[in-house]
């Protein structure tokens, strides 16, 4: 008998595996070297593959694709009910390969490389932005110590600098000087940097068909949309706009039992970077157009603005989920509006 369903817990160098036939009997439990998966998988006939979407799991899941096999990635916390007492590869490889059978189990699309490549221009702007954040507060922090302070906020930050281009001020040591131009540069630099992945997500964002249609939502712009595009792929990939919301964390955390609802905060699950834009987004959308919206009017009435700009991330997550879904542009009154430039 031959393996029909397949658990594969991935690793950096040994890969565990676990394999059972069509009445659930084991077939096959080993490890394997990174090298020898591809050619144990080449010589299987089709069957279901099992994996954790964690690191390489999209790269591994295309690979075992085109060999012929049906994968199908999970997200760890619904993995993780099924493992039986201790935490090893041999017992995660058994519960991947239980979990992957299981009907009512949610299952991660499979990126493209197209898609894990535009990601990588957010993870890459996302980290230079924290340096850049790191080197402010770095300046200003030592700057501080010689009684030099400047309003908060990133552009306030010319004002230091300005001070340590200046030849003739002795208000800061030559030698604390000397090396304080030092992060200036980095600094420079590293906002060049940031610039240079805006431009390339602009141009992105204008070529794509989906970017330019998620952009005549108010509230998402380039970035917003290329990440969208890029982390949601298929918008069938979720039955509704308010599935999308939960998806990104966006909805109520529930506590409820006997018959009473008891909802807290927001639940904060799924893709945070996505969600913080979205959030982000709904910010500039409160503060510039809370007068020219009848709905965000009356809920600022009766809410704080910080629950308003969440119930507005929440759905504007759900009209990016019809418009993607439809192939339409965002519209208003029965008017549609023109397609991002």
């Amino acid at each position: 008998m031959h393996a029909t369903t397949i658990g594969l817990d991935l690793a950096k160098s040994v890969f565990q595996l676990h394999g059972v036939d069509a009445h659930g009997k084991v077939v096959t439990s080993k490890r394997l070297r990174r090298d020898a998966v591809l050619t144990f998988f080449a010589n299987l006939p089709p069957c279901t593959v099992g994996m954790e979407a964690c690191g390489t799991a999209h790269y591994w899941a295309r690979e075992l694709r085109q060999l012929g096999h049906e994968v199908r990635l999970m997200p760890p916390r619904y993995v993780k009910p099924y493992v039986k007492r201790h935490k090893n590869d041999r017992a995660d490889a058994e519960a991947i390969c239980e979990a992957v059978t299981r009907p009512n189990m949610r299952f991660v699309p499979i990126k493209s490389e197209d898609q894990q490549a535009a990601l990588v221009i957010h993870r890459v702007r996302t980290m230079l932005v924290q340096q850049k954040t790191q080197l402010i507060n770095g300046l200003r922090g030592h700057l501080a110590e010689f009684g030099l302070v400047a309003p908060q906020g990133a552009p306030k930050i010319a004002v230091l600098t300005a001070r340590l281009a200046e030849p003739g001020d002795e208000q800061i040591p030559a030698a604390a000087k000397t090396v304080l131009q030092v992060l200036v540069e980095q600094l420079r630099d590293t906002e060049r940097r940031i610039g240079e992945l805006d431009e390339r997500l602009v141009a992105q964002a204008k070529q794509d068909e989906l970017c330019r249609r998620l952009s005549t939502i108010p509230g998402i712009g380039p970035i917003t949309a290329t990440a969208l595009v890029a982390t949601i792929g298929d918008a069938k990939a979720f039955t509704s706009g308010r599935h999308l919301a939960a998806w990104l964390g966006l909805v109520p955390r529930q506590h409820s039992t006997g018959g009473k609802e008891r909802l807290g905060g927001i639940s904060k699950a799924g893709d945070g970077y996505l969600r913080q834009m979205l959030v982000h987004g709904a910010r500039a959308v409160v503060r510039w157009r809370r007068t020219s919206s009848p709905w965000l009017a009356k809920l600022l009435e009766r809410r704080p603005v910080n629950v308003v700009v969440v119930a507005l991330a929440n759905k504007t997550a759900r009209i990016a989920w019809a418009v993607l879904r439809r192939g339409e542009n965002y519209h208003t009154s029965g008017q549609p509006l023109p397609t991002a430039a």
